[in-house]
């Protein structure tokens, strides 16, 4: 008993070690997509940033679309929590613009913590071994919406809760792409119009209801 806790005292802080080592990575590959995007990404630049040796980063990533497909899972994960935040408030008592305000500040809150989000989403959606997780950030957006349109009395058809939920995603994804990579008075103006966009398509579907 005694010789099993020296060795989990000891692999632990192995352990600890090496989980920072590899969000260091991580943190590091998200800078330099701001900074030369992925075409341009390379593990040696990765590396040389990390202060670790290329040998010691193929130890963790054997290559930029493992780091990269990891950074995107992250990103995943993220939003997953934002959402989950959402669906945790009483929404039933929102109005259609209240629930516009809070759903469209919680994203962007998200989307302002992600560096490197640009070359990341572009990416996600053109590099083959990161399609995936694409696929699965779409689903989630539009599946968690769609729930909150229903409990919100949007709509009660399957169907067309799907098609608000991809439309709300696709709006709303690509106008705060655009904000978050603006300057601040030009930001706010489309930040505005992101949620009146937003606004007029649940308004119209709700009266259609």
């Amino acid at each position: 008993m005694t010789s099993l806790r020296k060795t989990e005292s000891r692999t632990q802080p192995v352990q600890k070690r090496a989980q920072e080592r590899r969000n260091l990575i991580l943190d590091v590959t998200a800078e330099l997509l701001d900074e030369v995007g992925q075409d341009d990404l390379t593990t040696i630049l990765v590396a040389k940033r990390a202060g670790v040796s290329v040998g010691t980063l193929y130890h963790y990533f054997p290559n930029k679309y493992a780091i990269m497909y990891a950074l995107a899972e992250q990103w995943v994960n993220e939003m997953d929590v934002a959402l989950q935040r959402l669906e945790a408030v009483q929404i039933e008592s929102y109005s259609v613009k209240r629930f516009v305000e809070f759903s469209v500040e919680t994203m962007l809150a998200t989307y302002t913590n992600q560096q490197g989000l640009l070359p990341l989403v572009q990416a996600m959606y053109g590099v083959p071994e990161l399609k995936e997780l694409d696929l699965i950030h779409d689903d989630l957006i539009i599946d968690s919406m769609a729930r909150m349109f229903r409990r919100m009395d949007i709509s009660s058809k399957s169907n067309e809760l799907a098609r608000l939920g991809r439309t709300y995603l696709e709006v709303t994804h690509a106008l705060i792409i655009v904000v978050v990579n603006q300057n601040k008075t030009d930001a706010e103006k489309t930040l505005r119009d992101l949620k009146h966009l937003n606004l007029s398509l649940l308004e119209r579907a709700k009266s259609q209801f």
